[in-house]
């Protein structure tokens, strides 16, 4: 099946700089004729601008019931998704059609990053909706995401791939004297925040407004975990920070801030300063991984969104 992965998957699995991805790349145009004789689809288009971390294909299965296949690399943890997609089942998130099919090892082998979903509407997320109206709609899918993780579950902690950035987070303020404070204080609040975390629930890894897509089903429903293990107010950091080039350009950026991490946090019964905390760290380890990638202006952006909390 001839075609070119998007440039947005590209770019971004360049800047993950994570072995086998140009393979799996290289590979993609195979892997998704597979993907597709094996299911037996019928293919509609490539959506785009795609995701960043996997191919996203609008198809139709053999009923010519409309479908989404998505094609991910390994370092992508498709394993993780398709597990938190099954323990959802559906209750605030797409559903996994394949469930039953898939392979036992489904986070290594070949056939592990295929996953075939629930259609939803790739073209109308949260996002499209006023700021006010979108947040309030995005909490609200967010919540019935906070479900116990299964027994012997294997999803990475908090802690464990907050550690994981921390080091890189280190490396970068070690080459980098201007980030450095921010840094520091970033760790600091992290060491807090795990020192006294309360108990771990599944969250979506990598929730914000566009995460949320219209459905049939139910209004919204969220696509495209990054599943981990830990406390709620890591899964709102985030959504705290949507549209953050708005809030930069607007002279009342820093109090918009404020009240967004204030009104978040009492809407989904959380403490703010567990709130702010996470959100100080994830700005500043996106922010100085920006800079280590070449993404300066987006670096600059986060990191003065990051001084503000």
């Amino acid at each position: 099946m001839a075609f070119e992965p998007p440039p947005r998957l590209v770019r971004a699995l360049a800047e993950t700089r994570r072995d086998g991805t140009d393979a799996w790349l290289r590979a993609l145009p195979e892997l998704l004729r597979q993907a597709v004789a094996l299911r037996g689809l019928t293919v509609e288009r490539v959506h785009r601008p795609s995701g960043r971390s996997g191919l996203i294909v609008l198809v139709r299965r053999a009923d010519g019931s409309p479908a989404v296949l998505k094609l991910a690399p390994a370092a992508a943890r498709p394993g993780g998704e398709r597990a938190a997609l099954t323990r959802w089942d559906g209750f605030g998130a797409v559903r996994l059609l394949d469930a039953d099919d898939a392979p036992d090892d489904a986070g290594d082998s070949d056939d592990g990053g295929v996953l075939l979903l629930e259609r939803l509407h790739p073209e109308m997320s949260v996002r499209s909706l006023p700021e006010a109206k979108a947040l309030l709609e995005a909490a609200g899918t967010l919540r019935r995401l906070w479900v116990e993780p299964p027994a012997g579950h294997a999803f990475e902690t908090v802690a464990g791939r907050t550690g994981r950035q921390a080091e890189a987070m280190r490396a970068g303020a070690e080459a980098d004297e201007e980030v450095r404070p921010l840094v520091d204080a970033a760790l600091a609040v992290r060491e807090e925040l795990l020192a006294s975390a309360p108990e771990g629930r599944l969250l979506h890894g990598t929730f914000r407004q566009s995460k949320v897509l219209a459905g049939e089903r139910m209004p919204w429903l969220a696509v495209g975990p990054d599943p981990v293990v830990g406390e709620c107010a890591f899964d709102l950091a985030r959504l705290v920070r949507d549209r953050v080039e708005d809030l930069v350009a607007a002279p009342s950026g820093a109090a918009t801030t404020r009240r967004r991490v204030k009104r978040l946090a009492e809407s989904l019964d959380l403490d703010r300063e567990r709130v702010r905390g996470w959100t100080l760290f994830r700005a500043v380890e996106s922010g100085v991984r920006a800079r280590r990638v070449g993404r300066p202006r987006d670096a600059e952006v986060l990191l003065e969104f990051a001084g503000w909390l």
